[in-house]
């Protein structure tokens, strides 16, 4: 695979695409639709990281497998800021998909999550990020020179009944209220 450095065309960054998404999907079909929109997402990353790009702030969220926390926390600034910042997550270890109790949380605070779906955490998205914001993925998170780092020690929401779930969402609503002061408006 070439290095985030060198230039892919279109039907490489689709196969590329889909050999992170594959790497962890137990079932190995509905690959299309995650691979297409990560392959979409990867040449704005690409032309950010080289300066080519300019715009919103770029928040990545990261947990271990993306599937609950980092989604959370990027669905909910996605949903306060709008187009105030550029929004990502992803996972050390991605799921097969978003945790269902995660996206019930979710829409009842009027958040939607119909569009998400677990990443892998590679070093582009990661160079393309202003802010990192890490929620448990320890020293699995790659550090790059010259991005702001916050690490937010937020519960597993992972088997947590709803109750414990809606908690950890208000958690993650209070980080992100607080994260949208220190921004630029």
């Amino acid at each position: 695979m070439p290095s985030p450095s060198s230039p892919l065309l279109p039907d490489e960054r689709l196969a590329a695409g889909a050999a992170r998404l594959a790497e962890h999907a137990r079932i190995r079909t509905d690959l299309v639709v995650p691979t297409e929109r990560l392959t979409a997402e990867r040449p704005d990353a690409l032309a950010h990281t080289r300066g080519l790009g300019s715009g919103p702030t770029r928040v990545l969220f990261v947990c271990s497998h993306n599937a609950g926390r980092s989604q959370m926390a990027a669905a909910l600034l996605a949903h306060h800021a709008g187009e105030r910042v550029t929004v990502s997550s992803a996972g050390t270890h991605p799921a097969d998909e978003v945790a269902p109790h995660i996206a019930q949380a979710l829409t009842e605070a009027g958040v939607d999550l119909a569009d998400a779906y677990p990443k892998p955490l590679t070093e582009e998205v990661v160079q393309a990020a202003d802010i990192v914001i890490t929620m448990g993925c320890g020293d699995a998170c790659p550090v790059m020179p010259g991005r702001r780092y916050l690490d937010w020690p937020v519960a597993d929401p992972d088997g947590a009944p709803s109750a414990v779930v809606r908690d950890i969402r208000d958690a993650i609503d209070a980080h992100i209220t607080e994260l949208l002061t220190q921004l630029a408006p």
